[in-house]
């Protein structure tokens, strides 16, 4: 069983993003601190190493995180226009109901909620927080017919669906099978408003996407992106702008045939409990954290 463990995401001001996502989406804070030298390292971001962190919770008491992590801007920087983790879903109750709580954030509605007839069961939004991130709130109304999905326990749930964006999709889907065990759920191409409007590009125009699951539950969606698309600029030594770690739980990292950019570890804190840790390097230099679960 692989089950989606956290998302790191690297801002200017870890305590004012969590503010904003305690007040906001209802989250809490359940650990501060420094980053190790140990861990900046398992990430290969020594420069990382000392930098302050807050790690958050959904109102759920769900086990899957958020987690802020300081980190230098990089002026060049622009969601949705280069290669890496792009956006966080959130299961939600009422997806109405946020989009009006999101009206009076700093949270930019980017996309406002909307039902797609050829998928009922689903109806999302998406919105720009003020660190660039890019979330989707979707409330989910029922299974898909091959897949099982979660429904939200508090107005705004846990994280259940990391995005990459890919510069070469079909190796990604690749180097995931054969490295994680997840596998192809399906393959899609589809009208994307965000992509178009990000790449300047007709919104009727179609782009492919993927989904990768474990039996019938879903963790990853992989987005081609545009040619126009770009490597993400990072600080030498730092985590990159933006979404920067993916965590998934995985139930034997001695099986894992990837290279760790360090030898796993036991780490404490809320994200890992004691339990051995590694991070591997996916396509496009983006880092995949494993954390050692019982299935």
């Amino acid at each position: 069983m692989k089950l989606l463990r956290a998302a790191t995401l690297t801002v200017t001001d870890p305590e004012a993003s969590a503010a904003r996502y305690v007040q906001w989406l209802d989250y809490a804070i359940v650990e501060r601190g420094n980053l190790s030298v140990a861990l900046a390292a398992a990430w290969g971001c020594p420069a990382s190493a000392g930098r302050a962190y807050l790690v958050l919770q959904p109102a759920s008491g769900a086990e899957v995180f958020v987690r802020f992590v300081a980190g230098d801007p990089v002026d060049s920087y622009r969601p949705l226009r280069t290669h890496g983790w792009a956006a966080l879903e959130i299961c939600v109750q009422d997806v109405m109901a946020v989009n009006e709580r999101m009206l009076q954030s700093p949270f930019e509605i980017i996309g406002p909620p909307r039902l797609n007839t050829g998928l009922p069961t689903i109806h999302p939004m998406q919105v720009k927080g003020p660190d660039g991130e890019i979330v989707y709130l979707t409330q989910i109304n029922g299974n898909l017919p091959a897949f099982d999905l979660p429904r939200a326990e508090s107005l705004i749930d846990r994280l259940f669906i990391l995005v990459l964006a890919c510069s070469d999709m079909e190796a990604s889907i690749r180097w995931f099978e054969e490295t994680t065990g997840l596998r192809l759920g399906e393959r899609l191409d589809i009208p994307y408003t965000m992509l178009a409007n990000a790449f300047g590009l007709p919104l009727d125009q179609r782009h492919r996407i993927a989904t990768l699951v474990d039996d019938r539950d879903i963790f990853l969606e992989l987005d081609q992106y545009p040619p126009a698309a770009t490597p993400r600029a990072r600080h030498d030594g730092q985590l990159p702008p933006g979404i920067a770690i993916c965590t998934l739980s995985h139930p034997d990292l001695s099986a894992v045939p990837g290279e760790w950019i360090t030898p796993p570890a036991r780490r404490d804190g809320a994200v890992y409990g004691g339990r051995l840790s590694g991070t591997l390097r996916a396509p496009d230099g983006s880092l995949l954290e494993l954390v050692q679960l019982p299935a």
